[in-house]
């Protein structure tokens, strides 16, 4: 065994043991930092791959900024881990067939002959001059076009529909609304009030 193929199923362990710990730990913190562990096992998978640019985007965006959010809003909420384990055995049943689907396609793909080291032999080493980042932004806006806008349009619609779910009015809640603000006057605003001066009582100087 090659040190390379050593450092891979090094890596796969523990990208494994990290991605099960995500879904098995009890505290959403570690959680989270079981998921920034699996980004960078991630990350070092693609960098065996000489994907160094995607590697890096993942550490970058994912680890440095994504999840350091996340785990900021976690630890700042005040979750009720009680309340959250109400009710969890009522979902095992679906998980589980959504698990042995998701094992079945896995299997299914890993076992096939498009998966094998025949069919996707190791990559060939590349010259010092070439930049996958280049190669990448080829194939994205010519071959894969049109995926890549299809998928652009899916996370859009991602974004709006977790918005809309989450968005709930509240009575006591204060909102600005823009359009009531454009069309705001000085005189809906501002009122001049005009007060004859008044002397003091008496009439006298102080002393």
């Amino acid at each position: 065994m090659s040190f390379q193929t050593a450092i891979f199923y090094a890596f796969a362990a523990i990208l494994l043991f990290a991605a099960l710990r995500v879904i098995t730990a009890r505290n959403p913190v570690h959680s989270a930092l079981f998921l920034v562990l699996a980004f960078v096992t991630a990350a070092g998978l693609w960098m065996l791959l000489e994907a160094e640019f995607l590697a890096i985007v993942l550490v970058l965006v994912y680890v440095g900024a994504v999840m350091v959010l996340f785990l900021f809003v976690v630890m700042m909420l005040d979750i009720n881990l009680d309340r959250l384990r109400e009710g969890y055995w009522d979902y095992l049943v679906p998980a589980l067939v959504v698990a042995g689907v998701m094992v079945l396609e896995m299997a299914t793909i890993l076992l096939g002959r498009y998966f094998s080291l025949e069919g996707m032999p190791r990559p060939s080493p590349r010259p010092a001059d070439y930049s996958n980042t280049r190669e990448l932004g080829r194939l994205v806006y010519t071959e894969y076009v049109y995926p890549f806008e299809v998928a652009a349009v899916l996370l859009l619609v991602a974004i709006v529909a977790a918005i809309a779910l989450t968005l709930r009015a509240r009575k006591d809640s204060k909102f600005q609304d823009p359009a009531r603000q454009v069309k705001v006057k000085r005189a809906d605003r501002v009122r001049l009030v005009s007060m004859p001066a008044e002397k003091p009582a008496g009439g006298g100087k102080e002393g």
